[in-house]
């Protein structure tokens, strides 16, 4: 059941017009009051056809009337309206209890709370069968004004309780972190335009597309304003930045002006305080494209950087802030994702921007090393190659899931909610990842008895999974993986022990496939050659002892060259 207040009006006439009127669409259907004021002595006007929506009207604000006549200070913000609406999948609910809940609500609110002679004045109206119009004055009969602050949270916790009581369909606590939905007149406003979107979702899906791009707040300005995005800025004597507004292109009101919108009312992490401390805590010392002699691409970086995410959650601070990261990644990960992956890619980062926030507080600086990744990834020519993008969106399915648990811990319903569907965009994701990855060594397998081997090597490495390993289809994948390995140096069993451990398997739909992306990742360097790296040194400090000795004088050493030798004879 979801209770939506709105913004305080000043206009009761008008509202019970479009309370008792047809409706928009001609949706509204024997309007009429269900419950209302201890003194309500008006007759109905959906009832009783002498009854006038004027005289209703004057009845609801007659402590208003009376109030302005006493104070000389003309009320104009009195009107509380909230709509109360069942879920689609609810029973139907008579009108008694209809009534009941419309009780309940004014009483959580504020507005008429129990006991109280002197409350506002208010009506319930329905004129549908899955939901109500509650319509307040919200002046008292003592002339005084209600303690309506934090009503919504509490109109929240009636609904809880509500739909427990009535045995309707159970939502989530709020927690005062969610974005804001569009209302009836945006989502109207942008079928009439021909968007897809509605003004406000089309700019928080502009604003996190560019936070990866960006290290400071003018920069985060000036790369809006490039993408498109309307902004107005408002700055303090000395020019410091210290808040923005966005709007869409050709959003316009009434008069013709273009709407905007502060970043804080869009959604509470876009506010220009809180962007500026993401921005700050993580600015780089070189810009991302300077690093170009760095052994490891930015996609590899990024999947070493989601490592920092399993050990960085044991200060709340730090896990919130990881997480905060993490949907950054997420969303450069999508901008720069093949054309085939970047659907399901975006889909994850628009919903697990949910799970980015909550009340606990960030500690940015924890983020450094994803934040980096992330800017990295944005800022880089070159696309990935199929083995280090199925790691990294095989990295990311994991790290989601683990901050999915953590917000689980902390009985975070909505963002662990948000978290398990972002899970599902980026598992679907990975699968198309690897796909080519998995037709290549799947097309060149091992011989029978390395197979075998390997097969041996599972077993001794993560004896609790094997068998589900070698059940795998894609096991003969796995044992060319091991293969590969195995021969560029590396251990296959340490191999299979190190994935293990950085990845638990017991969530693993497959996890011969989560072996792959993990000891593809790590063992795509050869490994080093002790006795080679040995003898290396040893040349070179020979080499270093011979430069020195021929520098002071001395003569040659019997390890000199014959050609050495000679050509020091003629000098």
């Amino acid at each position: 059941m979801i209770a939506a207040i709105k913004p305080a009006g000043s206009n009761t006439r008008g509202l019970l017009a479009y309370l008792y009127g047809p409706g928009r669409q001609d949706e509204h259907l024997d309007p009429h009051i269900v419950a209302g004021f201890a003194m309500l002595g008006m007759p109905d006007p959906g009832r009783d056809e002498n009854a006038t929506l004027t005289e209703l009207a004057r009845y609801l604000d007659e402590p208003v009337r009376l109030r302005n006549s006493e104070f000389g200070q003309k009320v104009t913000d009195h009107v509380w309206h909230c709509p109360v609406r069942a879920a689609p999948e609810d029973r139907y609910l008579s009108d008694a209890e209809w009534g009941d809940i419309a009780q309940r609500i004014v009483q959580s609110a504020g507005i008429a709370p129990a006991g109280d002679d002197l409350a506002c004045r208010w009506i319930a109206v329905r004129h549908a069968d899955d939901h109500i119009h509650i319509l307040a004055t919200t002046v008292r009969e003592d002339g005084r004004r209600p303690k309506l602050h934090d009503s919504g949270l509490r109109v929240g916790d009636a609904c809880r309780e509500i739909e427990r009581d009535y045995g309707l369909r159970q939502l989530k606590k709020g927690d005062r972190t969610g974005a804001r939905c569009p209302t009836q007149a945006e989502m109207h406003k942008a079928e009439r335009l021909g968007w897809e979107q509605p003004s406000r979702e089309w700019l928080q899906d502009r604003i996190r597309a560019a936070i990866p791009h960006v290290t400071g707040a003018e920069e985060f300005i000036a790369y809006l304003e490039a993408s498109g995005v309307e902004v107005q800025v408002r700055r303090g004597p000395s020019g410091d930045l210290l808040g923005y507004a966005v709007g869409r292109p050709g959003d316009l009101n009434k008069n013709g002006e273009q709407v905007f919108h502060p970043g804080g009312k869009i959604a509470p992490d876009l506010s220009l305080p809180k962007i500026k401390a993401r921005l700050e805590s993580s600015r780089l010392e070189e810009h991302p494209t300077a690093r170009r002699n760095h052994p490891s691409t930015p996609w590899h970086q990024a999947t070493d950087a989601l490592d920092t995410l399993h050990t960085g959650s044991a200060d709340d601070t730090h896990a919130q802030a990881h997480i905060t990261a993490l949907g950054e990644l997420i969303e450069a990960t999508a901008q720069k994702a093949p054309t085939h992956l970047r659907a399901e890619l975006q889909a994850a980062a628009k919903t697990f921007a949910r799970a980015q926030r909550s009340q606990i507080r960030a500690e940015d600086r924890a983020a450094h090393a994803l934040r980096s990744a992330a800017r990295d990834i944005v800022h880089t020519a070159t696309g990935p190659d199929g083995s280090a993008l199925a790691a990294l969106v095989a990295a990311l399915v994991w790290a989601t899931i683990i901050a999915g648990r953590w917000h689980e811990a902390k009985h975070h319903a909505h963002q662990a909610d948000a978290a398990r569907q972002a899970v599902q965009h980026l598992q679907t994701a990975a699968d198309r990842a690897l796909a080519p990855t998995l037709a290549e060594l799947t097309a060149r397998p091992p011989r029978e008895q390395a197979r075998r081997v390997l097969a041996s090597d599972v077993r001794a490495a993560v004896p609790d999974h094997a068998e589900r390993i070698l059940a795998d289809p894609a096991w003969a994948a796995l044992a060319t993986a091991l293969a590969d390995a195995e021969a560029r140096g590396h251990q296959p069993h340490q191999l299979l022990k190190e994935a293990a451990a950085q990845r638990e398997l017991d969530t693993a739909r497959q996890p011969a496939r989560v072996l792959i992306t993990r000891i593809q990742h790590t063992a795509r360097n050869p490994a080093p050659n002790r006795r080679a790296e040995a003898a290396r040194r040893r040349s070179t400090i020979t080499a270093s002892v011979r430069v020195q000795q021929t520098g002071n004088g001395q003569l040659p050493s019997a390890t000199t060259t014959p050609t050495e030798q000679q050509h020091r004879r003629r000098r």
